[in-house]
């Protein structure tokens, strides 16, 4: 991964490392996972960082973490899939969860540096790699955690807390939840908050294909329901193995995909504040900019969509597309129960020629998007799920494929595991590191931090592509 670092910034020296039980421990048994939940089973990561501050200078390293985990003991009791272990059923050979209560990892570590030597926590650094706990895996789930974490002390008497979930037991909304819950079982947020939490709902039986209840779409026929971002993923890796898009990054046409190569791409956050996306929204939709009702994400969206494809320089007749996750909770019939665990999320599909979407207007491209939105139905749901079933392979990076995920109304940074909020909360590197991620700006209340992994030779041209009509 090609993107900031400081070679000399001093080590970061674990010194304890214990499992977690809950508190009290549930009946071993087994969940059986949606094909939602088999997509990415590895474990997704993100630090928070707790600048030194007098509400608490009197508390120790060793405080802060028995802390951490008298309260996960209590949270993994109720959360217990997080204790458990993901197994491989023989009979099929997929993934479920094995409620077990193996635990989880919790890890205290140690560095001599000062947060404020990191700069901007906003913009990825790989020492940020060494503040999460990774525990070695050799392809054996059955041996991997499900939840781990690792509190870091620094020089300057500030904390950072790097937690990793597996993506087969939350999604981006339930890691919220699981971490609001966490942090509300210290003894203060319990006073601060007032009301119970809601209370999580395990089971995936709404989303599991092989439920009796779930009605299978006809695969064929006028009346079939397609999953169009499959469809659309497709017929994209069919477009590149012909060879029918090269741009001028890229050589390819040999009947393989191109090697876009995720170790070369630059983690970028882009810092947009309300201001900007309002500068954005006169300037693109002219005199219609009060009456043209969009929300920021459709926005933004399409801006990142026409920026990205022509920063790569995507051959103006190929097929490009925009990718999305849309929460599915309220969408199925019925909706699912509040509080549920899993993955509760399907990918929209835009997709147009690089030349349509350079030259069709803003207000054009968040019509697509929109139309997209609204094409994620109980149908759509069922036809998505069904058509994960067959076996899965790795998502290579593509030009012609943007992909957004959107986190802006998961708060991250108002999770306070102790006297006040976080002072930046950042991902990790992901699997998948050229989706943009859009996450609350902790500072501006209708802004929006954008981060993004590019091709250094790109950078610059997406900047300028991405900025024009914001300042």
């Amino acid at each position: 991964m090609a993107t900031q670092h400081d070679e000399n910034y001093p080590t970061v020296r674990v010194t304890k490392t214990v499992s977690v039980l809950p508190k009290s421990l549930n009946p071993t048994q087994t969940i059986h996972l949606s094909n939602l939940d088999r997509q990415c089973p590895l474990l997704m990561y993100v630090v928070f960082f707790y600048k030194s501050s007098a509400a608490y200078q009197n508390l120790s390293l060793d405080s802060i973490f028995s802390c951490l985990k008298s309260w996960l003991e209590e949270t993994l009791s109720i959360w217990y899939p997080a204790a458990g272990r993901l197994s491989l059923n023989p009979s099929d050979g997929k993934l479920n969860l094995w409620c077990s209560n193996d635990g989880a990892v919790l890890v205290e570590a140690v560095t001599s540096g000062k947060i404020i030597e990191l700069e901007d926590l906003s913009q990825y650094n790989e020492f940020f790699e060494n503040l999460a706990y990774k525990p070695d895996f050799h392809g054996n789930f059955s041996e991997m955690p499900l939840v781990v974490a690792q509190v870091t002390g620094f020089g300057c008497g500030g904390y950072s807390i790097g937690i990793g979930s597996s993506h087969s037991l939350f999604d981006g909304p339930a890691t919220y939840d699981f971490l609001h819950a966490w942090a509300s079982n210290s003894a203060i947020l319990k006073q601060k908050r007032g009301t119970e939490l809601y209370k999580p709902v395990h089971e995936r039986g709404a989303l599991l294909v092989e439920n009796p209840g779930i009605t299978k779409l006809p695969e064929s026929g006028s009346s079939a329901t397609r999953a169009v971002a499959i469809d659309h993923l497709y017929q994209l890796i069919k477009q590149a193995m012909s060879g029918q898009t090269c741009g001028p990054d890229t050589k390819f046409g040999s009947g393989k995909l191109p090697d876009v190569g995720n170790s070369n791409l630059v983690l970028k956050t882009f810092h947009l504040s309300g201001a900007m996306i309002e500068s954005l929204k006169s300037k693109v939709f002219g005199e219609r900019s009060g009456s043209f009702s969009c929300s920021s994400f459709e926005l933004l969206a399409a801006h990142l969509w026409k920026a990205r494809t022509k920063a790569l320089g995507v051959m103006k007749g190929s097929m490009v597309c925009l990718q999305f996750a849309v929460d599915i909770r309220k969408k199925t019939v019925p909706p699912l129960p509040e509080g549920f665990s899993g993955n509760a999320y399907v990918l929209a599909s835009a997709a147009l020629t690089a030349e349509e979407l350079e030259a069709g207007s803003h207000e054009d491209i968040v019509d697509k998007i929109k139309e997209a939105k609204r094409s994620i139905s109980n149908d759509y749901v069922i036809a998505y799920n069904q058509a994960l079933d067959g076996p899965q392979g790795t998502l290579l990076p593509l030009n012609e494929l943007t992909l957004v995920s959107d986190w802006t109304r998961m708060p991250f940074h108002k999770i306070d595991f102790f006297h006040g909020e976080p002072a930046y909360v950042s991902p990790l590197l992901s699997p998948i590191p050229q989706v943009a991620y859009f996450m609350q700006n902790p500072i501006d209340s209708r802004g929006v931090d954008m981060r993004i992994g590019l091709l250094p030779q790109s950078l610059n041209a997406f900047s300028h592509y991405f900025l024009t009509n914001m300042q």
